[in-house]
């Protein structure tokens, strides 16, 4: 007896990665050299009054705010590129945690010059936010942990009188946990003494409750000052695979990235109902089109600066 057909998922959605520390050694040749990036590196220079690739090679720290603005650059030149010599049309988009600021640019909702200008005043806010406020939090991200003993660990400090909050939840056993820092090595060593791995810790923190000030702070002088039309296509918010389809409900989810967890299981779980098959990742990425969650699911297109840098013939697909 023949086996029955099943129809595969023909959707495509493009998404839009958090930021991964990135150096201009990597990626500036391709800012350079990449015609999408030349001109969205021409527009992001004239909103911000100086020349984004000189600022970069001046100041390479991972989360300055010309780092910020050229990441988001990238991964949207990147978007471009990939419609070109991929032949990916997207469907729908989504962009967890920074990937919320590219995808406000791709998905029509802001003109590139706001998002680029939206983008470096958000990293001014959180910069001086930070300097006196929860300066002794951090995020720690680990994996192969699944969450049954997850709970059982926060609830060991919830028991000390600890604060801790889940930030993001990435995979059946990868998250992310803000504490404070002098709870750090604990946590590491109960990690590890459970088999998990744990990975990097970030500074400042992010996805946190208590960050309401920092919230109305970005709403009022920078959110608040943007008209948000209608995206030309469904966005998935990150928080929680809700399918958004006009401007105030893109700006409700930027605002909500500062004080909301991030659920990327979520988004999955959205995109496959929308009958996605195909997952294009624009941009530096080496965790959301990489976990388990979404490979199982998609078939991934990974669009990074080395790819688009290498020749290709015409037509051809990767």
């Amino acid at each position: 007896m023949d086996e029955p057909k099943v129809n595969k998922p023909k959707g495509q959605a493009v998404v839009f990665p958090g930021m991964a520390p990135s150096k201009f050694a990597d990626v500036g040749r391709f800012m350079a050299v990449n015609p999408f990036a030349r001109k969205l590196t021409a527009a992001a220079s004239r909103r911000l009054g100086y020349p984004l690739l000189d600022r970069m090679r001046e100041d390479d720290a991972d989360y300055s705010t010309a780092a910020q603005v050229g990441f988001l650059v990238n991964c949207l030149a990147l978007a471009q590129w990939a419609e070109q010599e991929l032949g990916v049309e997207a469907d729908v988009c989504a962009g967890p945690s920074f990937g919320e600021k590219t995808l406000t640019a791709y998905c029509g909702a802001l003109d590139i010059e706001d998002a680029v200008w939206m983008t470096a005043e958000l990293a001014r806010v959180q910069d001086e936010f930070f300097e006196t406020e929860y300066t002794d939090v951090v995020t720690h991200s680990f994996t192969r942990t699944p969450q049954e003993q997850l709970t059982e660990v926060l609830a060991e400090l919830t028991a000390r009188g600890e604060w801790h909050e889940i930030s993001c939840y990435i995979d059946r056993d990868f998250f992310m946990v803000s504490l404070r820092e002098q709870n750090l090595d604990w946590l590491l060593e109960r990690i590890r003494s459970l088999g998990g791995f744990s990975l990097y810790t970030m500074r400042p923190p992010m996805h946190v409750s208590v960050f309401g000030a920092l919230q109305r702070k970005a709403e009022d002088t920078v959110i608040g000052e943007l008209k948000f039309a209608d995206p030309h296509l469904p966005v998935v918010a990150d928080q929680d695979g809700t399918v958004l389809r006009t401007g105030e409900e893109i700006r409700t989810m930027l605002l909500d990235s500062f004080v909301r967890p991030l659920r990327w299981p979520d988004v999955v779980g959205t995109l496959r109902s929308m009958d996605v098959g195909t997952m294009c990742v624009a941009g530096p990425d080496s965790l959301f089109g990489r976990v388990a969650c979404t490979t199982e699911h998609f078939e991934v297109l990974a669009a990074t600066p080395r790819l688009a840098m290498q020749p290709r013939r015409r037509g051809a697909v990767a």
